[in-house]
Order: C-alpha cells, then structure tokens, then sequence
C-alpha cells in the first residue's frame, strides 16, 4: 500500500521554457499571463510537443472559447478540483470567468450547490451532470430531462466533453506533486486570492479552513 509520503518537486520534471521551439514559447509566456493553464502543468506536457499542444488547444477551442457559457464550464472545472482534491487547479481562477460575472463566493458553494441560492436552475443541471460524471452516480430520465431543458445537444457534447477532460487532467495532476510559482514565477496571473505568492499560498494552505482539507460529501458517503 502507497505510504502517501510526498517529496519536494514534481514527479515529472518540469521542461525549461528556454529550450523549446518558438511556438511553445509564446504559449508558455500566454499562460504566464492568463493562466488557466498555468506554466508548471504544460512545462509537464512539454515533455512530448503532441501532448503540450493537445492541450493547449483543446483548453482554447472547448474552454476558453465554444459554444456553452465559459462561467458554467468554470463552475463546473472548480466543482471537480474541489471533488478530486486537485489543489493546483482548484487555487486557479479563469480571468475570462470573472470578465464573465463571477466571483469568489460563488467558487466557496460548489459542493453544496443543491442547497446553495447562488446558482439558477441552468447552472445547477450542469452541476448535477458533473457530479454524476465525477462520483459515478446514476444519469437517470429526470437529469436527462433537466439538461435537454436547459440546454442544446450542441451545448451538453462540449459540456460533458469538457467536464471529462478535467476530471482526467485533474486526477493526474494531483498525483504529481505539481505546484505554482516554479516556472516563470513572479506573475499570479488566474492565481485564486490568497494564492498570488509562494508565500502567500503557504498562509492560505496552512489555513484550518482551507479548502482541499474538507472531506468532499460524495466522498464521505
């Protein structure tokens, strides 16, 4: 059985951004500047070019860009690292997301969104469908209703499409040992507040009230 004893450093070392082509230095400078990704994870992927850029453009093309709203696809990639324990992406915040209308308090009520009066019947079908995609739960006739109600068959292939490819980004990386401010440190570009430094993440982790040291419901049933 694994020990869950944690080393310094990442699992998968970290590529320099120096040694790469052109290409991959302009996407790693972009994601020093808006996030969401933030370098570390693709100075992962940059292990193998096919990866970085599988990525890199399915994170613009279905994310950032698409047809279904970017705040619910946000609500949504927040709900999984809160329900995986994926700290490194679960301390980003989209900056499209907050040009979008939302704001912190709305992150703080994701796994308790069923009872929770800050988000409407459209943004809680899209939930609903995360979480059953995330803990296995049963995706019956009334859920299915709800999403055809809300949304287009366009809308729900991208939706479920994106929730899928997080959830499997999400549980990779929190096996990795990745953390922010280790490549082209000094910006907090997407960094949740209370996350913009190395220092001041180390205060917010440390915090009794820190996020990733809750049970997540679902887990604990």
């Amino acid at each position: 059985m694994p020990d869950g004893t944690k080393t310094d450093g990442p699992r998968i070392s970290y590529i320099d951004p120096e040694g790469v082509d052109d290409d991959m230095k302009a996407e790693f400078a972009r994601c020093a500047q808006f996030g969401t990704p933030r370098p570390e994870s693709q100075a992962v992927r940059a292990h193998v070019p096919a990866v970085f850029w599988s990525f890199a453009n399915t994170w613009r093309t279905v994310f950032h860009e698409g047809i279904c709203e970017h705040a619910i696809k946000e609500l949504c990639r927040i709900y999984v690292s809160h329900s995986v324990k994926c700290e490194f992406c679960g301390n980003q915040r989209s900056i499209k997301g907050k040009s979008d209308g939302l704001i912190e308090d709305d992150y703080m009520d994701l796994l308790n969104f069923e009872k929770s009066k800050r988000y409407d019947d459209r943004q809680k079908a899209a939930l609903r469908w995360t979480e059953a995609i995330v803990w296995d739960l049963e995706a019956g006739d009334h859920l299915w209703a709800e999403l055809h109600k809300y949304y287009s068959e366009d809308e729900l292939t991208e939706l479920g499409y994106f929730v899928a490819i997080t959830m499997g980004q999400q549980r990779w990386l929190r096996t990795m040992n990745v953390d922010h401010h280790k490549i082209l440190a000094g910006g907090d570009a997407s960094m949740a507040p209370g996350f913009e430094t190395p220092e001041a993440a180390a205060k917010s982790k440390a915090d009794p009230d820190y996020w990733a040291r809750k049970t997540p419901p679902r887990a604990a049933e």
